[in-house]
This record gives C-alpha cells, sequence and structure tokens, in this order.
C-alpha cells in the first residue's frame, strides 16, 4: 500500500466511522426516548439495557453500511476534488482507476459485513426484542410447541418453554426413518441443553423403540438419557413458529 492508498483510506475511514457512529447515537436516542417507560416497567437494569441494544445493532447495521458507506465517498472525494488532489494524482501519473481501488476495496467488505449480518445475525434482531420484552413482563413460560427437523427425521413435542432457560418440560421426541416411520420415541418429563458440550440431558426418560410395522419392540425406563448428536438448539426450538423474515439463511 502506498502513500496515496493509505491517505485515502483514512480519510474515507474517518468519514465512515463518524457516518456510522453518528446515525447509531441518533437511533439510540430515538429508541430509548420510545422504549424508556418500557425499561422503567419491566425494571431493566443497566447491564439488561445494554445487553438488549446490543442484539438491536446488528439490525442497523445492515441499513446503515451502505448508507455510510455513500455519504463517506461522497464527502471524501468532494472533498479532494475541491482541493484538486485528483487532478494531481492524476498529473502525476496514476490512474483513476488505481486512485478509486482502495475505495472499491472498502466497498466489498462493507458488503461482505452487511451479507455476514444478513446470514446469521441481523434476522434475529425483532424477534429477539420481543422475547426480551415478552419474557420480562411475565415468567411463567412459553406455550406449547412443535418443532420438526425434516433434515435428520426428527419431531419435538414440547408443552412448555421456561423463559430465560434452556429447560423444557414434558417432552417427547419422535424420530423416523427415510420412510418416515417411526422407529424411536423419547418421552421426558425434562429437557436440558448443555450449551458447553451441545448435548441434551433427557430427565427422566422413557425410550420406546419400534418396528417397521409400528409395534413396540421394546421400552426403557432411564433417570438420565443424554444425547449429543442431535442437532437441535432451544433457540430453533423455539423459533419454529417465527417468519421466514426474522430467520437466519442456515435456518
Amino acid at each position: 500500500m502506498n502513500s496515496f492508498d493509505r491517505y485515502i483510506t483514512r480519510n474515507f475511514l474517518q468519514a465512515y466511522i463518524y457516518c456510522i457512529v453518528g446515525f447509531i447515537a441518533i437511533w439510540l436516542i430515538f429508541d430509548i426516548s420510545d422504549s424508556i417507560s418500557t425499561f422503567f416497567d419491566l425494571h431493566f437494569t443497566l447491564g439488561r439495557v445494554l445487553e438488549f441494544y446490543a442484539t438491536q445493532i446488528p439490525q442497523i447495521l445492515v441499513i446503515l453500511l451502505p448508507v455510510a458507506l455513500l455519504l463517506a465517498l461522497l464527502f471524501v472525494l468532494g472533498r479532494m476534488s475541491r482541493a484538486n488532489e485528483i487532478v494531481s494524482m492524476l498529473t502525476a501519473g496514476t490512474s483513476l482507476i488505481r486512485i478509486l481501488t482502495p475505495l472499491f476495496i472498502l466497498g466489498i467488505l462493507t458488503t461482505a459485513a452487511c451479507f455476514a449480518l444478513n446470514y446469521s445475525v441481523a434476522p434475529h434482531a425483532e424477534m429477539v426484542r420481543k422475547i426480551f420484552l415478552a419474557e420480562d413482563k411475565s415468567g411463567s413460560g412459553g406455550e406449547g410447541q412443535i418443532f420438526r427437523n425434516r433434515r435428520e427425521s426428527r419431531t419435538w413435542f414440547i408443552q412448555r418453554l421456561r423463559p430465560k432457560s434452556n429447560v423444557f418440560d414434558n417432552v417427547e421426541v419422535l424420530q423416523q426413518d427415510s420412510s418416515d416411520h417411526v422407529t424411536m420415541a423419547f418421552l421426558a418429563e425434562r429437557a436440558e441443553f448443555d450449551l458447553h458440550d451441545h448435548a441434551w440431558t433427557l430427565s427422566p426418560a422413557k425410550i420406546v423403540h419400534y418396528d417397521a410395522a409400528g409395534n413396540i419392540t421394546s421400552e426403557s425406563l432411564e433417570p438420565n438419557v443424554v444425547i449429543r448428536h442431535w442437532s437441535e438448539t432451544p433457540y430453533r426450538l423455539r423459533s419454529a413458529n417465527m417468519r421466514a423474515e426474522l430467520m437466519s439463511l442456515p435456518e
């Protein structure tokens, strides 16, 4: 990177960061003014408020980054044009494409950042917002849920979802084969997910095996059953009824 590249990049990033910080500050002021009464009613602590807005910023960045990019480009190129810096660079033998190359690269990086946010984090913001407010309004837990894992041919029936917890009450899981015949059933009073081991613990659990005709071949009752190969997570189970636009691309 030569001195031209460093100069253009430095000027652009300065304007770019100012735009992003300014837009986020304006959004925070308006959102806090609208939500502050709700925060007081729900007795949110400062840490809880910061956690809440940390989940919302990715969604805002997806909207702000392209606008901030455009404004920063207009500002930098306009200032360089007024100071005849672009003409001086062209006179020195540097082509226009070469002058703008750092800006092209930064534009591509911004596009990649927006894609990454849209791919995973940003779509969850609206649902997380509802969950934050709903869970603090009521601690009684969520209503029953049905989740179908088509890739692994597994169906979950959940009677109760505890708020702010990876624990579910009265769970039935049906494992099917490629022909949609039930091969196993897990019935548990409690299902808990361990984030560190990525494992489900069913307790106490009744395990039922079926043959191809649907007849029970064996039954067993275990105090604890740990299953590590299931891909489901509490968030996936909770989001079974979410609208498609509120889900990330892998989901």
